[in-house]
């Protein structure tokens, strides 16, 4: 009968040093077994947890200075949002600090205010307003746009109060990007293809649609809720996402209602709105009854 390894449980919690293993009373050659993996010069994790996101930021940070400060999408990623937190890892040092060149992190230089960092996880990063915040300005504008929705939506931030925050940050590089999102900003907008969807559909000039709206039949019954709606022509706008194919039936049911109940549908794909934009808005404008005109900014609309 194979031997159990030995897994001492004071090392599953994270990353440790070849000092900490023999402590817990692992050898030098237990350390080289596939129960543990080696992260970095000197750094082990249990193999188990060695791809969770917080075990690599935890490595991660043991190898910057003290003062780092995990930033922007990894952030955003400690805060709950869906953002990839690890390709590469974000972070803020203190300006001053020399420091090696490191493919796992991408590091910007610059002075935090005490009010501007918690503690998340154990891990320090930036506060909710300043992680929107430095979204808003440095990434594209659909990824951007898609943050902000996503966090006014969870009720990490709210809409006034990160207008305020940027305000008073008016002379903050990328600050005029910053404003746009908060123009653009829906804290109703319910996923990041609802998000994109709607974007592409302001940049190429139509009106704004109204968010998650709750349509009634003609006796004020209730009769579906879609994502973006223009009252005046009664036009209704979904993404359809995975979801919709798990739930196709009740979906259908939803649609036969509402056009029965005299409101206009139109439904697209992530493959309208990445590979076929132009057409996409060409359909929105015909249905709303206005003329084509030439569109300028559909690639923006693709994630980085």
């Amino acid at each position: 009968m194979p031997r159990r390894p030995n897994v001492p449980e004071a090392l599953t919690r994270g990353p440790f040093t070849v000092d900490d293993a023999l402590r817990a009373g692992l050898s030098r050659r237990q350390l080289q077994s596939a129960c543990w993996k080696r992260i970095a010069s000197g750094l082990y994790v249990w193999a188990e947890i060695a791809q969770d996101p917080l075990c690599v930021l935890a490595a991660l940070h043991r190898r910057l200075p003290a003062e780092a400060v995990f930033s922007e999408r990894t952030a955003g990623w400690l805060h709950g949002l869906d953002l990839e937190p690890c390709q590469p890892a974000q972070a803020t040092v203190p300006p001053g600090h020399s420091l090696s060149a490191r493919a796992e992190v991408s590091v910007r230089r610059g002075a935090l205010p005490a009010a501007d960092v918690v503690e998340l996880g154990g891990l320090p990063a930036t506060a909710p307003l300043r992680t929107l915040f430095d979204l808003a300005r440095r990434l594209p504008l659909a990824d951007a746009l898609v943050a902000v929705d996503m966090a006014l939506h969870r009720a990490l931030v709210e809409l006034d109060g990160l207008g305020t925050y940027v305000a008073a940050h008016g002379t903050a590089h990328g600050v005029a990007q910053a404003r746009r999102v908060l123009e653009l900003a829906e804290p109703l907008a319910e996923s990041p293809m609802e998000t994109r969807l709607r974007l592409l559909l302001v940049e190429a000039g139509l009106p704004r649609p109204a968010a998650q709206v709750a349509l009634t039949d003609e006796r004020g019954s209730f009769v579906g809720r879609v994502d973006l709606y223009y009252p005046e022509r009664r036009l209704a706008v979904e993404y359809d996402g995975g979801t919709h194919r798990q739930s196709l039936g009740a979906d259908n049911r939803r649609q036969n209602r509402l056009l029965a109940s005299g409101y206009r549908l139109l439904r697209f794909s992530a493959g309208d709105v990445y590979d076929s934009p132009e057409a996409l808005v060409d359909q929105v404008r015909a249905a709303l009854g206005r003329g084509k005109v030439e569109m300028s900014t559909p690639a923006r609309l693709r994630s980085a």
